[in-house]
């Protein structure tokens, strides 16, 4: 039950990131400190990349996977941690050095201005993909609270994403970060030592999961014939198959090196070493913080039932079990967790914490997004072709565009609102690392060994690869085929010593 000391909580969390984020904008006065800082300490850096890394995919996406399949669902954060301590220990150096403020120009800058528009246009449909992950998180959550229908949540959500990104670019997202980080560690850690408490450790969890399957009904819904199967679904890490889990991991790893958002984070370091450890940091609390949401998943799978499937218990003629609640769907794990199991101030923080936390990365991904719009496809139209003659503000254009992403991303929730939120999410870091993850990594490393047509060959060719590997169900995971077939185009070309622009 949503009591008033929920709502309190809820909205004073959610006011004191809001507070944060308009303080720290003032200082914002152009572009450039808009969307990269470039005075963040360790810790900043840690809050920006926790923020955009450590969204509703890693919290209720996370419980939301381990509600159907266990303790696989904890790749997503595993994966992410390696992608950010490979980020700082890889990556940083180089791409501070490499003077530019986007990933996208500096593959522009080796492999030509065509390179970077077909870069930036596939980029931009995977993290799209992100960004609508996000508000499918927070639709989740806040339908949960208000009882209100998907489009309204959705809507909510969005406003709120809008409200603050606007004011402070990335230097919000890294002061909102560091109290974020502390609320969303102390709250996920807070939340896996209650699980274990109540469930009576693993031994626990584990009978919740058999008593809960003693439902023949609710054994053939969701496609379990056997003891022997529903352990390995819930007790293995890759329940799913080991192809696509370590592939979804895969995903989450080269994503997080050729994500924009990611990027920006690092170059809002004051210096390489900040923007390294504050990623190594990142890195260890989010492989906590999954940790701790699978096992609320696990623990909401043995004591929850979904509509749907209630649904079919009753058809079936079968009672509900005395113990057992329901829930909407899946994704609402989490949030029926701490209404149902927590004090409920304890409740309306963690709730609070929740929300800023999704709209905290749904803000580091639009910002991303729509600084490669203006930066890497806006720019490289020609003017002639272009709608207006006068150009705005790259602020404006900024602002502008991360509105326009946003009112998509809603219209686009309430097409895919039954999908796995951790599924939109490896599929969305897949695309990236397929789009741009060779181009990139040869343009710091081996500039001037590969020409400027296999590059430009390769992005297309690959993602659309990816694409038809996932449509068509190919064995393992689709990220497999796409960089594959990337990698095979460029080296399939002579080498050359490209001239650059």
């Amino acid at each position: 039950m949503i009591s008033i000391i929920h709502i309190i909580g809820v909205l004073a969390t959610v006011a004191l990131l809001l507070v944060v984020s308009w303080w720290s904008g003032r200082k914002v006065k152009d572009a450039n400190s808009f969307i990269t800082g470039g005075t963040s300490g360790s810790w900043m850096v840690c809050g920006a990349l926790l923020g955009t890394l450590a969204g509703g995919q890693s919290t209720i996406g996370t419980a939301q996977l381990a509600f159907s399949y266990g303790m696989s669902a904890w790749w997503f954060t595993i994966g992410a941690g390696i992608g950010a301590a490979l980020l700082g220990l890889a990556y940083a150096g180089p791409l501070r050095r490499s003077g530019s403020t986007t990933l996208l120009e500096i593959v522009g800058r080796e492999y030509g201005r065509k390179a970077e528009t077909v870069g930036s246009v596939l980029f931009l449909v995977g993290i799209f993909i992100s960004i609508m992950s996000q508000v499918l998180s927070s639709s989740a959550l806040i339908g949960r609270f208000f009882h209100i229908s998907t489009v309204w949540a959705s809507v909510c959500g969005a406003v709120l994403i809008m409200m603050l990104v606007m004011f402070g670019g990335i230097r919000s997202a890294g002061v909102g970060g560091i109290v974020k980080l502390i609320l969303l560690y102390v709250s996920s850690v807070a939340a896996g030592i209650v699980v274990w408490h109540i469930a009576g450790g693993y031994a626990g969890l584990r009978h919740g999961i058999t008593a809960i399957y003693q439902s023949p009904s609710l054994i053939d819904f969701n496609g379990l014939g056997s003891a022997e199967t529903l352990h390995h679904r819930y007790g293995s890490m890759v329940a799913r198959g080991a192809m696509k889990d370590l592939g979804g991991c895969l995903s989450l790893v080269l994503g997080v090196v050729s994500t924009q958002t990611y990027a920006q984070c690092i170059w809002s370091g004051r210096s390489t070493r900040c923007a390294r450890n504050g990623a190594l940091l990142c890195a260890f609390f989010i492989v906590i913080i999954g940790a701790a949401c699978t096992m609320v998943g696990i623990y909401m799978r043995g004591h929850y039932v979904t509509a749907d499937e209630w649904a079919v218990m009753q058809q079936a003629g079968e009672k509900l079990p005395a113990g057992i609640g329901i829930i909407e769907n899946s994704a609402q794990a989490f949030p029926a967790f701490i209404l149902d199991h927590l004090p409920d101030w304890v409740g309306g923080i963690m709730l609070g914490t929740l929300l800023i936390n999704i709209l905290g990365c749904g803000s580091g991904l639009a910002l991303g997004a729509a600084t490669i719009l203006v930066r890497d496809v806006y720019s490289n139209i020609p003017q002639r072709l272009k709608p207006v003659k006068s150009t705005p503000s790259p602020l404006f254009s900024t602002r502008l565009s991360i509105v326009g992403l946003l009112l998509l991303a809603v219209w686009c929730t309430t097409v895919f609102h039954g999908s796995f939120i951790n599924d939109l999410g490896f599929l969305s870091l897949g695309l990236r690392a397929v789009a741009i993850l060779f181009p990139l990594s040869f343009a710091l490393w081996l500039p001037g060994r590969f020409g400027r047509a296999a590059v430009l060959r390769s992005m297309p060719a690959g993602v659309a690869t990816m694409l038809t590997a996932k449509l068509c169900q190919f064995p393992g995971d689709a990220v497999y085929y796409g960089l594959i077939v990337s990698l095979i185009v460029i080296l399939a070309a002579k080498p050359t010593s490209c001239s650059r622009n």
